[in-house]
């Protein structure tokens, strides 16, 4: 035990002082992370400080400390020195639909960069990067470190699964955090997010932080809070982050489900797709670039994106990808240049699909979360980790927001292996389209505002800022 004034430091007078809102040091915050998994603290006692720190909350220098005991509490990648500069990655904290992830890594590899990109699994109504790449046979998430680094060094993108010797204290907090009600605490949820970040040695960073009814924070106003949070921590730390805020009341897309999304990132990477999922690549990408330096200013880093997507560089890093991560060529090649319907034989088809149609005449936009909800009952998500997930299950809305949907339309197919949808399916379906008696409209778009790291290069008045910055970031600004 660490020496503490008075006496020595110890798990309960840890938990009594966090409890009481009194501020940990640094000494104390150590001591606590590397007891974890280690024995020397009970699951009952990490349960409670876990509640305490729910309630009570953490100041901001408390929770820079947390986040790096968590970083050291197991491996750190390292990378060659001519890579410093180049080392970019993105975070989710969860959609609907939300495949970002994979087209956007071999889109910032085409343009330069180094993407060392750890993702999750899908947990509850969301969806997961990796269960998304485990619908393409062949495809493994698990690689070493040195693995990693050989991946990166040829084809300059890799997404794989948080490693036994990567962050293990984030994996114990993690695993405890659902069952003790503490997921929403704020300086949890920052630790848990940038420790994952920090091991991978980043440059720059860039965090979609979505709200809406179908996010983990319903509002913009709270959203934005764990989002200023973020970038003001993740700088502190040495990673130039940023953030935007992006709506998560309509799905991603026009897909849900995990190997139907990755057909829809597939689109996205041959330069076409829905337009809210290029969207969300195309200003999260341009933000990277601007940050680490490859792009003049976001809209231009931006304008890259789009074009590695539309001229194939992107595709063609993609398929390196699959190829490089245990995908075989002929698949590889059959998913990346094949038909939709040689996508779909590589892929699987769920063995029943069902259409439900519009009841009445109206404006339509379509509900992500009792979307979900279906899908996450018929086998497409997992309610604890480690449960296996129905990859072939999905969604397909068949009708676009803001157009006029005539009465017995089809509006969404239901991909399955039940014999047929139940009764509560349906009626669970039927909350999710919406029908107006308004004029037709067009959606509004999804990322509704951007949050830049303070400093030199972003402070208003600055040259960078004046050049590179959209408008609505000037006009708004994180820098009250």
């Amino acid at each position: 035990m660490a020496p503490e004034e008075g006496g020595q430091i110890s798990i309960p007078e840890i938990i009594r002082k966090k409890r009481d809102g009194e501020t940990l040091q640094q000494e104390e915050i150590r001591y606590f992370v590397q007891t974890l998994g280690s024995g020397r603290s009970r699951e009952g006692q990490i349960g409670a400080m876990l509640m305490a720190i729910r309630l009570k909350g953490m100041e901001p220098s408390e929770t820079v400390v947390l986040t790096r005991e968590i970083a050291a509490s197991g491996t750190t990648l390292d990378w060659p020195a001519q890579w410093r500069g180049l080392l970019v990655d993105k975070h989710s904290t969860g959609g609907v639909g939300d495949k970002v992830s994979l087209p956007l890594a071999p889109a910032l590899a085409a343009c330069g960069c180094k993407v060392p990109m750890i993702s999750g699994r899908g947990l509850g109504h969301t969806g997961g990067t990796l269960d998304k790449l485990e619908s393409v046979p062949g495809f493994s998430v698990s690689q070493s470190p040195e693995q990693m680094k050989e991946i990166l060094e040829r084809i300059g993108c890799c997404i794989v699964e948080q490693s036994q010797y990567l962050v293990p204290a984030d994996k114990v907090l993690y695993a405890l955090r659902d069952v003790t009600a503490t997921v929403d605490s704020l300086p949890l949820i920052i630790s848990s997010i940038l420790s994952k970040k920090m091991v991978e040695k980043l440059s720059a960073l860039v965090l979609d932080v979505k709200f809406g009814s179908a996010a983990l924070y319903h509002t913009l106003e709270s959203a934005e809070q764990l989002a200023r949070n973020l970038v003001s921590i993740g700088n502190q730390l040495g990673m130039k982050t940023a953030a935007v805020l992006s709506r998560m009341d309509e799905p991603v897309g026009g897909r849900v489900g995990n190997s139907l999304e990755v057909l829809e990132a597939l689109q996205c990477l041959e330069g076409g797709g829905p337009g809210d999922l290029r969207e969300l690549v195309t200003t999260l990408g341009g933000l990277l670039l601007w940050q680490s330096g490859r792009a003049s200013s976001v809209p231009t880093g931006a304008t890259q994106i789009g074009q590695v997507l539309d001229n194939g560089a992107a595709l063609h890093t993609f398929q390196a990808m699959l190829q490089a991560q245990g995908v075989e060529a002929e698949v590889s090649r059959l998913l990346c240049e094949g038909t939709e319907e040689q996508r779909l034989a590589v892929l699987k088809v769920a063995g029943t699909q069902e259409e439900l149609r519009a009841p009445e005449e109206g404006m339509e936009w379509a509900r992500a979360l009792p979307i979900a909800q279906v899908l996450h009952g018929l086998g497409a998500g997992r309610t604890q980790e480690g449960q296996p997930v129905n990859l072939r299950v999905g969604a397909e809305l068949l009708v676009s927001t803001g157009k006029r949907v005539a009465k017995g339309t089809p509006w969404i197919r239901i991909h399955h292996d039940a014999p047929r949808l139940s009764q509560t399916h349906r009626e669970t379906l039927e909350k999710a389209l919406i029908l107006g008696d308004v004029e037709p409209f067009t959606p509004a778009a999804k990322v509704v505002k951007i949050l830049l790291p303070p400093g030199e290069s972003a402070m208003p008045g600055s040259q960078r800022e004046r050049k590179g910055v959209p408008e609505k970031v000037q006009a708004e600004g994180p820098w009250e």
